[in-house]
């Protein structure tokens, strides 16, 4: 319907009108010609729009009102028979239906008008639109019109065209759905009318008047549905005349989409049902006789031509209603149903065609699929007196149906087989009873008595209860619309779709072979579903029911019986005894026959819903035909046949065949129907002789499936067993041998190794067996869920087979151990009720562990072992503390073990003893001293397996029992956890144990009040055993001296390991928990662990072997650094200076307590050091220095508690200051140590005294380990790392000692640094110490000299001043340094490799790179130099003459240095120096007399240096050397040259010459035209030179003392323009048109203005002071200048003109020229 709301908006009402004009216009437009009155009526309605649209009321309702006068010029246009108009009409005729605008005279004008169109057949689609819109819309069409609107349609339904066919079936189909919607809508609303009572004689008789009873839209309904029926039964319509035609397959159509889609209307309306009664049964009765006459047929197929044959599509759809009107209609029409399923289940017999039994079946799996009708079927029909057995008739024919297939298969006789195309699809089992082909995957099929019949329908495994009720094929055959979830229900049905158009054909398909047994099968499946459904409820539905509730079966029977009234128990045992024989023999003969694990599955599925059912309904006998059916399917058949004949108690009816009938052939087809997964050997029974058994027996994939379905009808319905279990166990005993599976911890099974068993298991099984014996053990798992009764029929049945086994194995047959894991499997689970089993399962265990055969006995103590230990952890009620006597009874069987003295018991005892503490351990109060002996008796004799075993007893009861065990049994565990560490049977263990006591010790610390407390509380000597405990101690530290003692004898264990591990764990316990101590353990502690310690290592490690120990090494690979005795007692000497050295450091403050004992304390550990750092092993003696510098990291300052603090500590730099003597510092350390108040002074002396010892001991090893070797035959030379740790040392040590630090001692440390520096390297370790040329840096042993050195200047700095005595010797050690870095310094008589000269470790000794550290030591001279050139010490040192020699040498190589970055920092250090030092040396001119002449020569040596340039030197870096080279001519004339008064004669003409000689050094060419010389000229330096010299010739100066530099100036340049204009001259002249270079020209052209402004000069400055011989050479000059006149240089001769006017005054008459120069 449409939405009125939205019609009635304003914005889509003007849409409408707009639409409406539109279409009206166009209608006038198109026949204003040939039809005239289409025009004037157009527009006449065009005003009446525009009327309607002017009110202001509803616009709607006006078009409503006047709807037969709009609809005139379209209806005009209609009869035109023009298509042009006919589609305009139509198109806004619709426009007006949509929009509601249509009143009811309009409506039937508009039926009129197309059934005009539909007689002249034109636009029958458009007809087909308008009719459905005009009835959809809204319920302007009714009754007669409404009938009329069908007739068009259904007119329309037999046109020839088939597309106008296709349209009317849908439009029909919907409008009839539309039809009977309306009813439904109409039942909503209220009636406002009282209708008639309804009259059955008014009803009977047929007419086209709807009953008073019925309200208008059921009327219309009603009258629809009868006609259909008259259509149907080919009688004339009542209400829809004007019907020509109407075929009987498109009216049960039509009757069946109603009577499926509308049940309701049905229901609730009586005329309806009487329609049903009346019409429709008799109607699908009668059409019904074709089938029934061809029942009495001949057997043979029918022929396609047969008369009486049953037409195809009729029947298909007679039998869809059939289904609805049952699953619909059965409370309304339950005589008829009873008719209707006799005759479905008559379709099932042979007689009939296999289609129609197919549709049958497929008729019937519907109805089973719903619960109700099945229980109404049962109530109904099956528990009447007197009645058909409906429900059991259905059963039992689907069965017979089922048999009849394999007695006469659908492809020819039984003999024949499967036929070829059969074979193409049947699994490569069955081809020859042998695999074959690659890839294919085998049809899922049945196979019996040689007939193949597939399974075509596959229902995936584990399918819950389907929620459609019709599967793909059904729905397909029936006409149904197939849901999309019917692909997830039928899965491989895809290659039999060939139905899809089945509504078109009218011969029947060719059903393919198998599917009616599948459809068969299936209905089976959901029968059994549906009687669980019922019995069970709801609960049955697995996704409803969890898997792991835990009710006894028993408790479930009894919610059963109160949930359950009489009469449902009766329905329910009505039901399974209507159909269990039936289903037993058909789901007996389809497991069987199955060859596909899905249908096996399902056929499992059902046996075990049966069994469920009958135990519950207390049903035994068919329960147990299903039990037995099961066992009988899970074993080979002539192996069944034997063990069920033997223990069997149930009847074996036809299966009781002797085992001489023929088992070969019943073996052969067994494995083609199923493929052979596994071969096995027979279990030996007591009932058959020896060897009876030997041959192998084969179990195929579906023995294993079913042994899966045994299982799982023993694990959830085992309370309904009783006697049955013996059965069920036999058949899984058998069953688990075969397979090989064996009992492993706990009682499950697992498989065993291929070689220990005669089993052959395949592949495709192996990954099965773990899943299987999960099953068992969740088998006997669920036992927890039975009760007592059931539960010891279970233990019975166990005991019984554990016998038999017993007895087998006296008689040397291999025994099954099957029944005593279970047994110990089902006491494990059942411990909440331990008293009603354990006397009888652990009085046969103890049996089975007193038996011969080893592995009954091991198994036998096993389960006791296991039981006792869960037994112990399990939570009792009330616990078990409490119930001793239980406790007892509990313990007693593993007492009685002790008395087997077999090893593997006693290992089971330890492993129990385990187990006990970790489940137990809390309750064991008083027991401890024998769990702790029993653990402790651990002795070198026993095995290394039981030393294990005990060992993990002691680790658990450490880590997890502790705190429960009394303290006065601690001793106990120390003592037992150091026999552990002790222990040589196995070196893991002890070096665990020793962790554990690192463990105990942590636990010690941590609960220290409590232990304290309750030592104190039981002081009996008897209860607390302190072995190494003195007077004075207490208990608590006597607890700790234990404890390091035995730490202490593993210190010295022979094992290396033991050895790092037990020393580790004595210091890191010591420095953890040492503050713990009374002072005076702590002197215990020194004198008696530590010590002693020191002294044992030491004398070991001296007397240790140096040779190899082949014997104790064995195949294990031993590092080469650990490979003697020697080597790995000196890791133990490491670690024990180490530990010690840490100690002091820590404890210091607490063993400084000691004030006659700690000094003594402090030598003698000085003396280990001192010895160990000059023993000639470069690990301790490196460790015996890194433990000096752990000593030095001490602070002063005092902490509220005795807690170690980690290392390293802040430097002492508050306890250094308070050494001087500040008050301040006292001050402050008086306010951080309160106890050192009093004796400041002393404690200061008496740290000095101490450290000062230290300081000589650092000065006895570097001095001693640097000195030089006279020769190279016992030659010991220091590793680098020791050194940098050496030298490291010092500046911490340098805090201690700096108030008392000489330069004496400053004298003594110069020497070792200076040494050490120069120590070489070895040629196998250069590569990993001397850094490559690429990365050129300084060494740790460099870095860490330059740290000390640093330090020293700022201790000198920061110091009094009576320590810048020091800063000359501080100079000249850098100095060294410095020299280091151009002539590399020997170490005594050792021939080295300079480095860079070495490639790889093929020298024996390597010298080091001292560049980088050179370069260092120079920063460190300029910076230090900066802050004391003006120090007295300094000047009188002559410390900058002496930097000046020293920067001389590489100043002087320059490029011949050995990095070209030396000299560079070099001679901008040296600026840096002068810049600061020139000042000082002008201000004490008689300190550096002797400094200029080295300075002259140095600035010499470098400017015209005797390396010459490389000639791979890039202009950049020539420019970049050039302008250092510049910045030296400036430090002269901005620094020198202006002082030159103040400075030597001698000195001032040699930098005076130096300048001359850089300005000329840039003409010295070869050629003139030598470009490349020309790059390389130093042009810029040359300049500079140059324009020095004219600075200090162009001022006229007018003191006499300041001549000299002018005259030497003047001379200088006049010599140096002179050179350079003849040279000009002379190259211009040899150059001819080739122009001179541009460099040339500049400088020839800078020249002439030189002359120029010198002679200008000349003539202006006083003539006294210019002298002849300096006018004689600016004559000679002049000639040369002539010679320049013919330069081509435009620069030049305008530089030339210019000197040569100055030559003016000069041109005089020879006498005024004699006479000025004279």
């Amino acid at each position: 319907m449409a939405a009125g709301g939205n019609m009635r908006d304003p914005a889509v009402v003007k849409k409408l009108f707009e639409n409406l004009q539109s279409d009206l216009r166009l209608l006038s437009t198109e026949g204003k010609r040939k039809y005239p009155n289409v025009k004037e009526s157009s527009e006449q309605v065009q005003l009446k729009l525009r009327t309607i649209s002017a009110k202001t009321e509803d616009t709607i309702s006006g078009l409503v009102s006047a709807s037969a006068d709009i609809l005139h010029p379209f209806m005009l246009g209609c009869e035109t028979k023009n298509v042009k108009l006919i589609q305009i009409a139509l198109t806004a005729v619709q426009r007006l239906i949509s929009h509601e605008s249509v009143s009811v005279r309009a409506a039937d004008d508009i039926l009129t008008m197309l059934w005009g169109l539909m007689e002249s057949g034109q636009e029958e689609l458009k007809l087909l639109q308008t009719a459905i819109l005009l009835i959809t819309t809204n319920f302007v069409v009714q009754h007669e019109s409404l009938a009329k609107a069908m007739v068009l349609c259904l007119r329309l339904h037999f046109t020839k065209d088939s597309t106008t066919n296709n349209t009317a079936a849908a439009a029909i189909k919907h409008l009839v759905s539309i039809v009977f919607e309306r009813v439904i809508a109409e039942d909503k609303v209220q009636a406002q009318e009282k209708l008639d009572s309804m009259s059955e004689e008014e009803l009977k008789k047929g007419t086209n008047k709807a009953p008073h009873s019925l309200r208008p839209c059921a009327g219309d309904a009603y009258l629809l549905f009868q006609d259909l029926c008259q259509l149907v039964n080919a009688d004339q319509p009542y209400w829809l005349v004007g019907m020509t035609e109407m075929t009987r397959t498109f009216g049960l159509e039509l009757l069946e989409s109603v009577l499926s889609a509308f049940p309701v209307i049905f229901s609730q309306h009586k005329e309806f049902s009487f329609l049903l009664k009346e019409r429709v049964c008799p109607l699908v009765i009668k059409l019904f006789s074709p089938s029934l006459k061809y029942r009495q047929g001949a057997p043979s197929p029918p022929s396609p031509v047969a008369v009486e044959k049953p037409f195809f599509p009729i029947v298909m759809r007679l039998l869809r209603i059939v289904s609805s009107l049952i699953q619909f209609y059965y409370n309304l029409l339950t005589t008829e149903c009873e008719i209707f399923l006799s005759l479905l289940v008559k379709f099932l017999e042979p007689e009939k065609p296999m289609w129609q039994r197919c549709l049958a079946l497929e008729v019937l799996h519907k109805l089973f699929v719903q619960p109700e009708l099945v229980k109404s079927f049962c109530l109904s029909y099956d528990m009447k007196p007197h009645s058909t057995k409906i429900f059991r008739d259905m059963i039992n024919g689907i069965g017979a149906f089922i048999q009849s297939q394999f007695m006469n298969p659908p492809g020819g006789p039984a003999a024949q087989g499967p036929k070829p195309g059969d074979i193409q699809g049947s699994p490569p089992s069955l081809v020859a009873g042998m695999p074959v082909g690659g890839g294919v995957s085998p049809q899922p099929a049945f196979m019996y008595r040689g007939v193949w019949i597939p399974l075509i329908l596959v229902i995936p495994q584990g399918q819950t209860r389907p929620t459609l009720k019709h599967n793909y094929f059904s729905c397909r055959i029936l006409g149904e619309d197939v849901p999309r979830d019917a692909f997830t229900y039928v899965l491989s049905y895809d290659k039999y779709i060939y139905s899809l158009e089945m509504l078109d054909k009218v011969d029947p398909p060719t059903v393919p072979d198998g599917y009616g047994l599948s459809v068969g099968f299936y209905c089976l499946v959901e029968a059994v579903r549906t009687i669980q459904h019922l019995v069970e409820g709801e609960c049955c539905d697995k996704t409803e029911k969890p898997k792991d509730k835990k009710v006894t079966q028993s408790e479930d029977q009894q919610e059963s019986g109160q949930e359950t009234t009489g009469e449902e128990k009766k329905l329910y045992e009505e039901l399974v005894n209507s159909s269990w024989c039936g289903m037993l023999a058909a789901l007996a003969l389809l497991l069987d026959a199955s060859t596909d694990e899905s249908a096996t599955e399902s056929v499992l599925k059902c046996m075990e819903a049966y069994i469920s059912l009958c135990g519950k309904l207390e049903m035994s006998l068919p329960r147990d035909a299903f039990i037995t059916a099961l066992c009988k399917a899970s074993l080979p058949p002539h192996y069944a046949l034997t063990v069920l004949n033997t223990h069997g108690n149930v009847p074996q009816k036809g299966h009781a065949r002797s085992p001489s009938q023929d088992l070969q052939s019943t073996n052969l087809e067994a494995n083609e129907r199923s493929q052979v997964v596994a071969v096995g050997t027979p279990l030996p029974t007591a009932a058959l002789a020896v060897g009876a058994h030997q041959g192998p027996v084969m179990l195929t994939a579906k023995n294993i499936q079913c042994m899966r379905s045994l299982l799982a009808v023993a694990h959830c319905h085992g309370g309904i067993l009783g006697t049955a279990w013996h059965l069920v166990l036999t058949t899984l005993q058998h069953l688990v041998w075969i397979l090989g599976l064996k009992p492993s911890s706990g009682g499950s099974l697992k498989a065993s190794q291929p070689d220990s068993t005669g089993a052959v298991i395949t592949t495709a099984v192996m990954a099965d067996l773990p899943v299987l014996s999960s099953m068992l053990s969740r088998l006997f798992e669920s036992s927890q869920y039975l009760d007592d009764v059931a539960l010891h029929h279970l233990i019975d049945a166990l005991c019984k087979l554990s016998t038999e086994s017993m007895e087998l194995a006296y008689s040397n047959r291999e025994p099954s151990l099957f029944a005593v894991a279970k047994l110990l499997e089902t006491g494990l689970v059942n411990l909440s009720r331990v008293e009603i089993l354990w006397r009888p399962v652990t009085a046969h265990l103890l049996e089975v562990s007193q038996h011969p055969h080893t592995g009954l006995r091991n198994w036998g103590a096993e389960a006791i072992t296991h039981l006792v230990q869960s037994a112990l952890a399990y939570s009792h009620q009330p616990p078990l503390q409490q119930n001793l006597k239980l406790q007892s009874s509990i313990l007693a069987p593993l007492q009685d073990l002790s008395t087997i003295t077999q090893p593997d018991i006693r290992q089971k005892q330890l492993q129990c003893v385990f187990q006990i503490l970790h489940d137990n351990g809390d309750t064991l109060n008083h027991g401890w001293p024998l769990i702790l002996g029993v653990i402790g008796a651990v002795t070198n004799d026993q095995g290394e397996k039981l030393v294990q075993t005990a060992f993990q007893s002691l680790q658990l009861v450490v880590t997890d029992f502790l705190p429960i065990i009394p303290c006065c049994y601690l001793e106990d565990v120390v003592d037992v956890a150091a026999k552990f560490g002790l222990q040589k049977q196995e070196l893991n263990v002890s070096l665990t144990a020793v962790g554990l006591l690192w463990n105990i010790s942590d636990y010690f610390y941590q609960n220290r009040e409590r232990i304290k407390h309750d030592l104190e509380t039981r002081p009996s000597v008897e209860e607390v055993k302190v072995t190494e405990r003195s007077d004075g101690m207490s208990s608590f530290d006597g607890l700790w001296m234990c404890l390091f003692t035995r730490l202490g004898d593993l210190c010295v264990d022979a094992r290396p390991a033991v050895r790092k591990s037990a020393g580790q764990t004595l210091f890191s316990t010591i420095s953890a928990h040492g503050g713990l101590l009374k002072q005076e353990s702590w002197k215990k502690v020194l004198w008696k662990v530590l010590f002693p310690l020191l002294d044992n290592v030491k004398k070991l490690s001296s007397s240790a072997p140096t040779t190899k120990d082949e014997s104790t090494q064995g195949n294990i690979l031993i590092h080469h650094s650990r490979d003697t005795a020697e080597k790995q007692w000196a890791e133990t000497r490491v670690l024990t200076l180490a530990g010690v050295a840490r100690t002091f450091t820590a404890q210091r403050k607490i063993l400084q307590g000691f004030y006659k004992d700690f000094p003594h304390a402090w030598a003698l550990l000085l003396d280990h050091i001192e010895g160990a750092a000059l023993c000639q092993n470069a690990e301790i003696s490196i460790a015996a220095i890194k433990s000096f510098q752990e000593m030095l990291l001490i602070t002063k300052e005092d902490t509220s508690s005795y807690t170690i603090q980690t290392l390293p500590v802040k430097p002492p730099t508050a306890e250094a200051m308070n050494r001087t003597g500040d008050p301040a510092a006292d001050i402050k350390s008086k306010s951080q140590n309160e106890a050192d108040d009093d004796t400041t002074g002393s404690a200061n002396d008496y740290d000095i005294a101490l450290w000062s010892s230290a300081w000589k001991v650092w000065l006895n090893i570097g001095s001693q380990l640097t000195k030089p070797p006279e020769d190279s035959s016992s030659l010991y030379i220091p590793s680098q790392p020791f050194l940098t740790a050496l030298i490291q040392t010092f500046p911490p040590l340098l805090d201690h000692i700096k108030v008392r630090f000489s330069v004496t001692d400053l004298q003594k440390l110069s020497e070792v640094l200076k040494r050490a520096l120069t120590v070489p390297v070895h040629g196998d370790s250069s590569p990993f110490i001397i850094p490559t040329f690429p990365d050129v840096s300084t060494t740790p042993l460099q870095e860490a000299t330059l740290q000390a050195v640093e330090a020293i200047i700022k201790t000198v700095q920061e110091g009094p001043d009576s320590m810048h005595t020091m800063y000359p010797d501080i100079y000249d050690q850098l100095l060294t340094y410095v020299d280091y870095g151009v002539r590399v310094p020997k170490f005594g008589k050792i021939e080295t490799k300079q480095f860079g000269s070495v490639k790889g470790p093929t020298v024996d000794w390597v010298t080091m790179n001292f560049v980088p550290f050179a370069e260092r030591c120079v920063e460190f001279i300029v910076d230090m130099y900066k802050v004391t050139a003006s120090h007295t010490a300094v000047i009188q040192a002559q410390v900058l003459q002496n930097i000046i020699k020293t920067f001389r040498q590489p100043l002087n190589l320059k490029y011949g240095c050995p990095s070209q970055s030396t000299w560079m920092l070099v001679i901008n250090s040296l600026l840096n120096v002068l810049s600061v030092g020139l000042p000082v040396a002008r201000k004490h001119e008689k300190g550096f007399q002797s400094m200029w002449t080295e300075l002259g020569i140095t600035l010499e040596e470098f400017l015209f240096s005797k390396n010459p340039t490389p000639p791979t030197l890039s202009i950049e870096d020539f420019q970049r050397d050039e302008a250092l080279d510049c910045k030296v001519v400036f430090m002269i004339r901005d620094d020198i040259l202006p002082y030159a008064n103040s400075m030597p004669k001698e000195f001032v003409e040699q930098i005076m010459s130096i300048l001359n000689k850089g300005s000329i050094h840039s003409t010295s060419s070869d050629t003139f035209i030598d470009t490349d010389s020309s790059r390389k000229l130093r042009e810029e330096f040359a300049k500079t030179c140059f324009e020095t010299l004219l600075q200090f010739s162009y001022i006229n100066r007018s003191k006499t003392d300041e001549g000299c530099i002018t005259k030497l100036a003047v001379i200088s340049l006049l010599q140096r323009c002179q050179d350079v204009v003849k040279k000009y001259a002379e190259d211009e002249k040899l150059s001819g048109k080739c122009p001179l270079p541009r460099p040339r020209l500049a400088e020839m052209a800078s020249v002439l203005k030189a002359v120029t402004t010198l002679i200008a000069s000349l003539k202006r400055a006083p003539q006294a002071n210019v002298e002849v011989s300096v006018w004689n050479q600016v004559i000679q000059l002049y000639p040369y200048l002539v010679d320049c006149t013919t330069s081509p240089s435009p620069s030049v001769c305008k530089a030339l003109r210019d000197a040569l006017r100055e030559y003016k005054e000069l041109l005089s008459t020879p006498s005024l020229v004699m006479t000025n120069g004279r």
